[in-house]
């Protein structure tokens, strides 16, 4: 008889082994909104310790759940886990630090908002952009920093597919994307023209055609490409996407941004 295949959903397996290893408090840690033209670019985080029972039923990477599922599982995971928090990034600062700065920044003000100290983050990628070697460049973008500076990031380690395999990380990923939804629903109603309560500020075609008709507004990321172009298309790689989400550039350094 063949052997069953291993389940494709979520579970703390992960969690566990490296709770084994001495770290009893984890936070798993999943952003979203990098590679949209618009609005902020937020990180979820959901801390678990080593009395956590299971996840809610149904916790699954965001990309994968319906807006109405995603919305339905906030209150579980809230309730399910130690700690939870999300961050964000505005366009501005995007703009003005680059992305992965701001991807720093915005995991640092999730992390600073904790009541817990986590002995490991967990990362989803295989690029630890959490830890900044130097400490320098966000001081002055985190209002609630610690006296001496910015709190200590914790250790980190990364793991591909981690909000496929790892249930705090897709929980994660969860809260992050129905807080970023929310903040874009509500930007729809101040500029309705850009279509972001349906497309949220990816790279829809409809969000294309708004820009080629009315510009930016003060809420899109000025340093990004942000009209389609044939050489726009030529560069853009061929993953897959979740209900919403596509694929930017940042014009400034070329650099490919995937949600």
């Amino acid at each position: 008889m063949a052997a069953p295949a291993p389940s494709k959903k979520p579970s703390l397996r992960v969690e566990r082994a490296l709770q084994r290893q001495g770290h009893r408090v984890l936070a798993g840690m999943d952003e979203v909104g990098r590679g949209a033209l618009a609005g902020p670019v937020s990180v979820g985080v959901v801390v678990i310790d080593d009395v956590c029972r299971s996840a809610p039923a149904g916790v699954k990477d965001s990309k994968l759940l319906t807006h109405q599922a995603r919305e339905r599982m906030v209150p579980l995971i809230q309730r399910w886990a130690v700690a939870h928090a999300v961050g964000h990034a505005s366009p501005a600062e995007i703009d003005e630090i680059g992305i992965m700065a701001a991807l720093r920044l915005a995991g640092t003000r999730a992390l600073a908002q904790l009541p817990v100290v986590p002995d490991l983050v967990i990362l989803d990628g295989n690029h630890d952009w959490l830890t900044d070697p130097n400490r320098v460049g966000l001081l002055e973008f985190v209002e609630d920093a610690a006296a001496d500076g910015l709190p200590r990031t914790p250790p980190v380690t990364t793991m591909i597919k981690a909000d496929m395999k790892c249930s705090s990380v897709a929980a994660a990923s969860v809260l992050a994307k129905v807080e970023r939804d929310a903040m874009m629903v509500e930007l729809a109603q101040e500029v309705p023209v850009y279509g972001w309560a349906v497309n949220k500020g990816y790279s829809a075609p409809d969000h294309f055609a708004a820009l080629e008709a009315h510009g930016p507004c003060e809420h899109h990321r000025r340093s990004w490409r942000l009209l389609r172009t044939a050489d726009a298309e030529e560069t853009t790689p061929d993953v897959p996407m979740g209900d919403d989400e596509a694929v930017a550039v940042p014009c400034d350094t070329g650099e490919m941004s995937v949600v």
